[in-house]
């Protein structure tokens, strides 16, 4: 139907005819002449329909915005060269016009963003958009070069289940009725994690899969429903193995989708680490605050909100300095005081250095009476604090204190500018083996039931369950977890030891996971893996917040797709032949 993209016609194709098919992306109608912007997913064209071709003037008068339409013509140089696009210096001289379909009542313009609903609604008008066209193409190139360093690297593409068994430890699981089963059924899988390890155990070696994951969780900006990772499986690796591998893997997509250079080597940074410097197992390195630990300087003070949690092993006391906060108003520090309470915060002390030279007389501070001198000179050594700065101090429970510190950091960070234009990777290494949850009164996996430990004792383990730390490692990405993985548990005895402290029993891990077990004891080699979000890493590069603008058809934070309006309601018949039957909703209060 065409012979050229819109966006490729160029100077060599001057004097021959051509074929373009696209979307009146605007019209301008003159006296004696029509000029239409065509546009197609490669870019646009424009193309001229003067008043002697009568047929085809007289068909410019019909069109409109986003109409379908096929033009053929000859390629001329422009007059007036357009510089601001690619095609600008020719253009299409149109000899017949010819209109493919209709465009009316559009729900909005396409140069328009309409909110997210509109956009959920209108998908495929909304994907039309250069902008989202842009973000799907990065999307492919990724996923394409992802593919081409694998298949070099020789890992074998293996499809593993959608339909599979339902093993909740985690997120819940999408669960689908069997209708030859009456009463069972099966779940979409949240990863693939359990057969990529058997594909090791049955002597695969290098495994790869761009795999679709089904979480039935709430939602918010990146997180989706379904999503889609890269997974993959290595055996006979340490981490290290893992680690250098698919770093090389990553400076490789960066480069060939975006042109970007990655650091030669990315550091590695343990939990304990990262937790207490940042604040947060996935810290932004481009922004250069750090928390620090001023426990020790205030122990021995009389104020308890300082004093109680120092001198408590579970308690922490953090400050940040912010260089040049000593500008801030009162009303800019009792607003970050009440966003810190959005994280459990019960307040915000701040410190503002106006002259050191003048002791305490140059310090600013509501709470600088109840710090005797030893105490502020201990805090401001420790913090590093200039003239013009301000001190922001955190204290109560450890992991409370750290989290709202740490989100403190990244705010303050953005909002003064102190984030650095870059792309900072690193590695998050040796995270807890447990969490322990007080309302269920037990452990949980941080990472998964199936991340080995790093200690190969399993009384060890057992005795020191709640400070154990695990072979994971996640990759993270100007502050997003981008990747994670871990070295596996490949001894039976090992697997069967972790679910008993995660409070599942024998019976229990038989009737979830005996095919696991089974296969553990059948020669299973030491393996390990990681899985990267590709619909994070399409984000990223393509410059959005959101990974819905890189996923063709997601669903909304409601995980409803308002496109095709799903879920619905399915027949009685539907039901019944499935064995279902749907409880009545409760009635409302």
């Amino acid at each position: 139907m065409r012979t050229h993209f819109c966006g490729l016609i160029d100077e060599s194709l001057i004097g021959k005819d051509v074929t373009l098919c696209g979307w009146v992306n605007t019209i301008r109608l003159q006296s004696h002449t029509a000029f239409v912007d065509l546009r197609d997913h490669e870019g646009i064209a424009q193309v001229v329909i003067e008043r002697d071709n009568a047929a085809a003037f007289a068909i410019a008068g019909e069109l409109g915005y986003e109409y379908v339409v096929k033009v053929t013509g000859q390629i001329r140089r422009r007059i007036s060269v357009n510089d601001k696009l690619k095609t600008g210096t020719v253009e299409l001289l149109a000899e017949r016009v010819e209109i493919l379909n209709a465009a009316r009542d559009l729900p909005f313009a396409l140069h328009e963003t309409p909110n997210d609903d509109m956009r959920m609604t209108y998908r495929y008008l909304d994907l039309r958009r250069p902008e989202m066209q842009h973000m799907m193409r990065t999307r492919t190139a990724l996923v394409r070069a992802l593919r081409r360093y694998l298949d070099a690297a020789g890992f074998q593409d293996i499809e593993t289940p959608i339909l599979t068994k339902a093993t909740p430890e985690g997120a819940r699981d999408y669960l689908v009725p069997s209708r030859v089963h009456p009463g069972q059924f099966y779940a979409l899988p949240q990863s693939p994690q359990l057969f990529k390890q058997i594909l090791m155990m049955a002597g695969f070696d290098r495994y790869y899969q761009i795999a679709r994951c089904f979480r039935d969780e709430d939602l918010r900006a990146d997180r989706q429903p379904e999503f889609t990772q890269l997974d993959l499986e290595f055996a006979f690796v340490e981490e290290h193995h893992v680690q250098d591998f698919v770093e090389d893997l990553i400076r490789h997509v960066f480069r060939e989708v975006r042109g970007v250079e990655l650091d030669a080597r990315f550091p590695r940074m343990t939990y304990e680490e990262a937790m207490r410097r940042f604040g947060s197992d996935k810290p932004d390195l481009r922004n250069p605050l750090e928390l620090v630990d001023v426990a020790e300087a205030v122990k021995h003070i009389d104020f308890k909100v300082f004093a109680e949690p120092a001198n408590d092993p579970a308690g922490r006391v953090a400050a940040l300095r912010v260089p040049g906060g000593a500008e801030l108003s009162r009303k800019d520090i009792d607003g970050l005081a009440e966003f810190a309470g959005k994280y459990g915060a019960k307040g915000l002390a701040w410190l503002k250095v106006d002259d050191l030279a003048k002791g305490r007389e140059g310090i600013n501070s509501p709470v600088a009476k109840f710090l005797d001198d030893t105490a502020l000179a201990q805090v401001l050594a420790l913090t590093g604090a200039a003239n013009g700065d301000i001190v922001f101090f955190g204290a109560g429970r450890w992991k409370t204190v750290t989290d709202f510190m740490g989100a403190v950091r990244l705010k303050v960070g953005r909002d003064r500018g102190f984030v650095e234009n870059a792309w900072k990777p690193l590695w998050v290494t040796d995270f807890p083996m447990f969490e322990y949850d007080d309302e269920a009164q037990r452990f949980v996996a941080l990472h998964h039931p199936f991340t080995a430990p790093k200690v190969d004792d399993i009384a060890d383990l057992r005795a020191n369950a709640a400070v154990a730390v695990s072979r994971g490692y996640d990759m993270v990405l100007n502050g997003n977890e981008i990747g994670g993985g871990s070295i596996r548990i490949h001894r039976p005895e090992m697997q069967s030891a972790v679910f008993d402290l995660l409070g599942i029993g024998a019976d229990e891990a038989e009737a979830k996971f005996g095919f696991l077990l089974k296969a553990l004891r059948l020669g299973a080699p030491p393996h390990g893996g990681l899985a990267f979000g590709v619909d994070r890493i399409a984000a990223l590069m393509a410059g959005t917040e959101s990974i819905r603008d890189v996923i063709a058809f997601p669903k909304t934070t409601s995980a409803q797709d308002l496109m095709t309006d799903a879920p619905s309601a399915v027949s009685e018949p539907q039901l019944k032949e499935l064995h279902v039957r749907v409880a009545a909703e409760a009635p409302k209060a």
